[in-house]
């Protein structure tokens, strides 16, 4: 039995790979299990799975992880530190699907013991590229992309070789507002931001789709994973969400992974490496599909696409800094201090200031300095935020 970990059970990355595991249980001994406040659905699936430990982000609620798993033999943890000690816990395969800048830390700890990290978690590649690679390299872990459009560019490249590849092209839906005028996004509301027209997401993936930062994000990411040239890397959006990357080779052909809209493809492809076993998704019928479109992304609309090749030619800990001001953005939108269009703004000016500080930029890259200067961003994001306000 294959030993596995799930980091982020209760998002919709944890749920379709709590949903493979299922169709499979006795193939798999869970190890640990880890989620936020859906206390209901973490000791569910603990209690399902069988796992050695639940371990909740938020210690206010270890009581009633506790109680919600009372007798059923699976231990109850919370905390950050209990996280990083269930990732801790030896595994062969772990998901990493903890949004944003809090799944680098339990990420760095299943390298460290060697296991295979299925990684949804853009953000630890974005924040901290060098030392996330670097890690597993050193301690004999293995990274598999998870995000639709990195599976799809792993798949692609199997069998060839990396010095013939041309340009890489990622596609995105163009989320919610991708048809919308653009005089009309200033009044975007948090409930437009939140419906996604293809996928079914968590509610910060699906604000950050709208505005483009996931792509921005996944731009750095394909820069970090396969270590190709920023000016390779391309965006297109492709509003049915079927091909979810294409590679151009030397000779002028490309390589495009066709597929449903359903996280249990790349999921599955990385649960199985290196075999490619039967998954339960739809099976396109092109006769229905008819067409596939394509369009440019325009930068009026989507200025994260122009910032995060700002930082992939920056490099350093600049990642760090755009995905914590980014986050810090994102949390100010869904409280409502700030527009739609204002989350950018903000990002731009926390850049701009981390350029201009003194010894930011050479910086050495290590856990500490990581999260150090995550933390500086958000304090920028919050002045830049409150200036603006003022």
């Amino acid at each position: 039995m294959r030993r596995v970990s799930i980091f982020g059970a209760t998002g919709s990355i944890g749920q379709n790979t709590i949903d493979l595991l299922e169709s499979a249980q006795a193939e798999y001994d869970v190890v640990a299990l880890t989620g936020g406040r859906n206390i209901a659905q973490l000791a569910k699936d603990a209690r399902a799975l069988n796992a050695d430990v639940a371990v909740t982000a938020f210690p206010d609620l270890l009581e009633d992880l506790r109680a919600a798993l009372a007798g059923s033999g699976v231990e109850a943890t919370a905390g950050p530190e209990a996280l990083v000690e269930a990732a801790s816990r030896p595994a062969d395969w772990a998901m990493s699907a903890i949004v944003g800048a809090a799944g680098l830390k339990p990420g760095l700890a299943a390298l460290e013991q060697g296991a295979t990290l299925a990684l949804a978690n853009k953000e630890s590649l974005v924040c901290a590229g060098a030392l996330v690679l670097e890690t597993a390299e050193k301690n004999g872990g293995r990274l598999l992309p998870v995000d639709s459009e990195h599976s799809a560019v792993f798949q692609a490249l199997i069998g060839e070789k990396l010095d013939a590849v041309e340009r890489v092209i990622i596609t995105a839906s163009g989320g919610a507002f991708r048809d919308w005028p653009l005089e009309k996004l200033q009044d975007a509301t948090l409930a437009q931001a939140s419906r996604h027209p293809n996928w079914d997401m968590g509610q910060r993936i699906t604000i950050d789709s709208a505005s483009m930062f996931n792509k921005a994000l996944e731009l750095i990411e394909t820069k970090e994973f396969f270590g190709i040239s920023p000016e390779m890397i391309e965006v297109i959006v492709h509003p049915e969400s079927l091909i979810h990357a294409m590679v151009g080779f030397n000779d002028g052909a490309l390589m495009a992974h066709v597929g449903p809209p359903d996280m249990r493809h790349a999921i599955g492809f990385a649960l199985n490496w290196p075999e490619r076993c039967a998954l339960p998704v739809e099976r396109l019928d092109f006769a229905k599909i008819a067409q596939m479109t394509f369009r440019a992304p325009e930068e009026a609309r989507y200025p994260a696409l122009r910032l995060g090749r700002d930082v992939m030619k920056r490099g350093g800990l600049s990642g760090a800094v755009f995905n914590g001001a980014k986050e810090r953005a994102l949390d100010a939108f869904l409280a409502g201090r700030i527009g739609f269009v204002d989350m950018a703004s903000v990002v731009e000016d926390v850049l701009t200031r981390f350029e201009a500080e003194p010894g930011c930029i050479d910086t050495e890259m290590a856990l500490e300095t990581v999260m150090q200067t995550d933390h500086l961003a958000r304090v920028w994001a919050d002045a830049a935020m409150e200036k603006r306000a003022g």
